[in-house]
């Protein structure tokens, strides 16, 4: 499983690095995202910066859609762990909100200044804060969707292996209705042998510990595997490993591949409610 064995350290960081082939990443993608975010949260209902935790940055965007059933889903945004904020995402909720489901987006606190276990326990008190307010936020507790992009994908990994009743008696373990990780981070191993570590700091027991590959959903929960077509090898290996191990009859795991889509365009595709991708999600999502 681990990349390192067949990669030289050149080649993994292309393989990993994936914001080094975009030119275009700090001049274009990124801009549009934030600008396309502020009209988002001009435009929806929302309530910005819901506290959840004690950190500044451990807060929830919340837009809602019309329908006081709908299905919410909690996304958390991607970065490595040590970039990102849960604002450059607001645009994504416009797909969401325009098709009855409600959409949450997670801020959390980065490395170095915690780690990578750190940002999963955040994840963790997140979701708890969530079902716990689920009254004040007028959403349905029975219909949470996690999902979340590259090391959000990661997250959504984790919290598909956590036993909720342990965190808190009076928590269902199928707290969870599905999961959708999109070019999700599932085996942390190869990335400690990048540059990415740096931030990370991640030793070898904690890229182990906190990789989904070996921790197994707690419940049979379905889950929607997504990444891009035009993803590097590595990305399409961290998605199959998962698809492939944790699928069963009892538990359905399906597989996407976001068409001609790289790790960053497929954001623009989920944005859009007309594109291939959106309207898989939207389908899966209908049929819980």
């Amino acid at each position: 499983m681990e990349a390192e064995k067949f990669y030289s350290s050149q080649e993994l960081e292309k393989q990993y690095n994936v914001r080094d082939s975009r030119t275009d990443y700090e001049t274009k993608i990124i801009p549009d995202w934030i600008d396309r975010s502020i009209l988002t949260r001009k435009n929806l209902k929302s309530n910005i910066g819901i506290p959840y935790g004690k950190s500044e940055k451990q807060k929830l965007d919340f837009f809602s859609s019309p329908n006081t059933d709908a299905p919410t889903v909690i996304f958390f945004h991607g970065g490595y762990w040590q970039r990102g904020d849960k604002s450059v995402y607001s645009f994504l909720a416009n797909s969401f909100v325009n098709n009855n489901i409600n959409f949450l987006t997670v801020g959390y606190d980065l490395c170095p200044s915690i780690s990578i276990t750190e940002i999963v326990l955040q994840a963790q008190e997140a979701i708890v804060w969530i079902w716990k307010n689920a009254s004040k936020l007028e959403i349905n507790k029975n219909k949470f969707i996690v999902s979340g992009h590259s090391a959000g994908g990661h997250i959504t990994g984790m919290m598909m292996g956590t036993e909720w009743n342990k965190i808190s008696s009076d928590l269902p373990n199928d707290l969870i209705l599905a999961g959708i990780p999109i070019s999700a981070l599932n085996l942390l191993e190869p990335i400690r042998h990048t540059s990415l570590n740096d931030a990370l700091k991640m030793n070898k027991e904690e890229a182990k510990s906190q990789s989904p590959i070996y921790l197994t959903p707690k419940t049979n929960a379905s889950q929607l595997v997504v990444y891009g077509a035009n993803e590097t090898d590595e990305f399409h290996r961290q998605s199959n490993i998962y698809y492939e191990k944790f699928k069963s009859k009892e538990r359905k795991i399906e597989r996407f591949i976001v068409p001609e889509a790289d790790h960053f365009d497929e954001m623009n595709d989920l944005s859009n409610e007309n594109s291939e991708f959106f309207k898989k999600m939207k389908k899966f999502i209908e049929l819980l």
